[in-house]
């Protein structure tokens, strides 16, 4: 029979799971074959060095240090997710479990990492998650996530309100039939860049069907309304971002303001609403 030792290092030294041991002094204890490979460098290069010049990214040092100190100072082991740093330069997501080692007195002396590289996988979970909440075509937010945007900030007892521009391409139909679906969709992703130029961090923009759009400002009070209109109108009218891409298009903008409590539906109904009037309006010219 196999004895025990034999066999957890036979364990270590086979899995691809990435162990390294560290020692209360933050320095390197032990690596296998994984972690070699990953930092491109042997073993012996690796040990006694601090962890933190191995395979921490830059920006992390101080928390990982942190991390490490008080699992070593409580004797708790811990889960816990971040980026490494493999030997070709790339930046690697990581799943850690970090387990405190004791001494022969039952004191914390070394935390044993067994890392797993699940980059793929929260990258596909990204890409399941940006294609559940973005609009294929322009990349804007959809509309689940305007209305829940919606809802946050007309929310009765936490929300702080917020303006609506409710956008229309003008004559978008008469785009299809003269110039084609491409042209069409291209005109719609110029209209969808230039909104996203206009909106600053905290605003959202959403794709709402067809060729309406709506853009949300939180935070601001109803007597801007007219200004955040003629400054969007104003980026509207700016030159192509990708010239000859699109043909010539102009935009109908409706505008409502909304105060904690009100109905989602009723506010983007009264942006709607503006839209259309505003729209009657520079036709009947």
């Amino acid at each position: 029979m196999v004895p025990a030792v034999e066999l957890t290092q036979a364990i270590v030294h086979a899995t691809t799971a990435l162990v390294v041991m560290i020692g209360n002094d933050g320095g390197i204890l032990l690596v296998n074959p994984a972690m070699e490979r990953f930092t491109g460098q042997a073993e012996t290069e690796l040990l006694g060095r601090p962890f933190w010049e191995v395979y921490v990214v830059p920006g992390d040092v101080a928390p990982a240090q942190q991390a490490v100190a008080e699992a070593l100072s409580g004797g708790t082991s811990f889960l816990e997710e971040a980026d490494w740093l493999r030997a070709d330069g790339a930046w690697r997501r990581v799943s850690m479990q970090n387990s405190v080692v004791t001494d022969d007195a039952g004191q914390p002396c070394a935390i044993a990492v067994v890392a797993i590289d699940v980059t793929e996988h929260r990258q596909r979970e990204a890409l399941v998650q940006r294609r559940a909440t973005t609009d294929a075509l322009t990349g804007t937010w959809n509309r689940g996530v305007l209305f829940d945007a919606l809802q946050q900030h007309l929310d009765p007892d936490t929300g702080r309100g917020c303006a609506l521009l409710f956008f229309d391409v003008d004559d978008f139909k008469a785009v299809n039939d003269q110039h084609g679906h491409a042209r069409g969709d291209q005109l719609l992703i110029e209209v969808a860049a230039r909104l996203q130029e206009s909106a600053g961090h905290h605003d959202l923009v959403a794709r709402f069907g067809g060729d309406e759009f709506v853009m949300l400002f939180p935070d601001v009070d109803e007597s801007q309304l007219a200004e955040l209109v003629s400054r969007v109108q104003a980026q509207m009218q700016e030159p192509p971002l990708i010239p000859n891409a699109s043909p010539p298009f102009s935009v109908s903008i409706g505008a409502a303001h909304g105060s904690p409590g009100e109905d989602p539906d009723h506010l983007l109904a009264m942006a709607d609403r503006s839209m259309y009037s505003r729209k009657r309006r520079r036709t009947a010219r």
